[in-house]
């Protein structure tokens, strides 16, 4: 049986980034990886300009930073300067505008009044040549890569795109992800389940639980445990990045999902992981031909608690590879804050509360009596993982903790 540690290692040698796609320049690249070295196509700024509202001068015309000059023009933002500044003169500037040949400073507007004959004095004891000017070129030169191929695109990125002069950009796209739940009885939400029937909870988690990571989910409803009704809704979610099944995949006379996905040409790499909850899972490649990457194809337990922990272990990582963003490490070091009695036959990866204390992460194991047991993580914020064995772990005692997303 494959440690948790090496069932991820098998996920990630099939995960790969998705082929770069050209997109529009807007919110919906908040999160890619850039495909492409950008460079710039201008200077930027692409003139010395000022930094305040206030007079371009010449320091030479100030002894000691104190003076009257006379005002030959004033100059907004978006304006040209048509004259230069000459001795004994003063141009006023508004913040972003361009700065007129000949002089070296600009005095901020509070460091000045005009006298009644509409001269400006100046007073700013100190005053060096370029105070409160950006020289042209200073944020960058045209030619200059000022984005590289893997940076991930944040607001500031965005905006240095649209600088730069482009409207779109060469990203690796978002994997769509196919959600598929399985079994007789398993119900849709709005409907009150039967005698014997359960509503399904997995779906709309996992759904999210893709969205939160990065994918595109799309929901495929629910097969029931028959093939007629399993083939269909297999085939349809391997034309996805990643397939995501939940139930089916345990020992159970109608647990078709295995049999269902080899028969459909899915290569399986690992069924069943040392793990507690999710011990049953599964997870295998298709290929899609045509050069496509190979669907990627997770057959989650049916418990609600072993689908949501395996996500965080196993899929979520995979969906970072194919969005082409650098490997994460969740996991952390924290300290037990109070005594916790537990036995388990296998690592068991506990819901729990992290805290910041004296020294580092705490970490306090919440109440829950297992994989069906969803309503227990509605307290936490990571999992806590305890080794096989029976135990009673002492406050103070170390334990690895995997943090998870807000």
């Amino acid at each position: 049986m494959f440690t948790v540690a090496a069932a991820q290692a098998v996920v990630l040698t099939h995960a790969r980034p998705l082929p770069p796609e050209t997109a529009a320049l807007g919110a919906s690249l908040l999160g890619a990886a850039l495909a492409e070295d950008v460079h710039s196509d201008i200077d930027m700024p692409p003139y010395d300009k000022s930094m305040m509202d206030g007079y371009a001068v010449r320091t030479a015309d100030l002894a000691d930073g104190r003076g009257e000059l006379a005002v030959v023009e004033e100059v907004m933002a978006g304006q040209t300067p048509r004259l230069p500044v000459g001795a004994g003169q003063a141009t006023r500037v508004m913040t972003g505008a361009p700065m007129p040949a000949g002089a070296d400073v600009v005095v901020m507007v509070e460091r000045t009044r005009i006298t009644d004959g509409g001269r400006v004095h100046i007073d700013d004891p100190g005053l060096q040549p370029g105070r409160n000017i950006v020289t042209r070129g200073r944020e960058m030169r045209r030619g200059d890569a000022v984005l590289r191929a893997g940076a991930v695109l944040r607001p500031q990125e965005i905006g240095l795109l649209a600088t730069v002069g482009r409207a779109t950009a060469a990203v690796i796209p978002s994997p769509s992800v196919a959600v598929l739940s399985t079994g007789d009885e398993v119900v849709e939400p709005p409907e009150t389940p039967g005698p014997g029937q359960i509503r399904n909870s997995n779906g709309p988690m996992l759904l999210a639980q893709a969205a939160r990571a990065g994918g595109r989910p799309h929901y495929l409803g629910i097969a029931r445990d028959r093939l007629d009704s399993l083939r269909p809704l297999v085939a349809e979610g391997l034309q996805a990045d990643v397939l995501l099944l939940s139930g089916g995949v345990s020992a159970g006379k109608l647990d078709l999902t295995p049999g269902v996905l080899q028969e459909a040409g899915v290569v399986a790499h690992f069924h069943k992981v040392e793990m507690k909850p999710g011990k049953p899972v599964l997870f295998g490649t298709h290929d899609r031909g045509q050069g496509r990457p190979p669907t990627l194809v997770f057959g989650l337990p049916g418990n609600p608690v072993s689908s949501f922990v395996c996500f965080e272990l196993f899929v979520r990582p995979a969906i970072r590879r194919l969005r082409g963003l650098p490997d994460s490490d969740p996991t952390a070091s924290a300290i037990l804050s109070e005594d916790f009695a537990y036995r388990t036959d296998r690592p068991t990866y506990h819901p729990a509360r992290l805290e910041v204390g004296d020294g580092g992460w705490r970490v306090r194991a919440v109440p829950w009596f297992g994989s069906a047991d969803l309503r227990g993580l509605l307290e936490m914020d990571a999992l806590v993982v305890f080794p096989a064995g029976d135990h009673r772990h002492k406050a103070g005692t170390q334990f690895p903790v995997l943090r998870l997303e807000d």
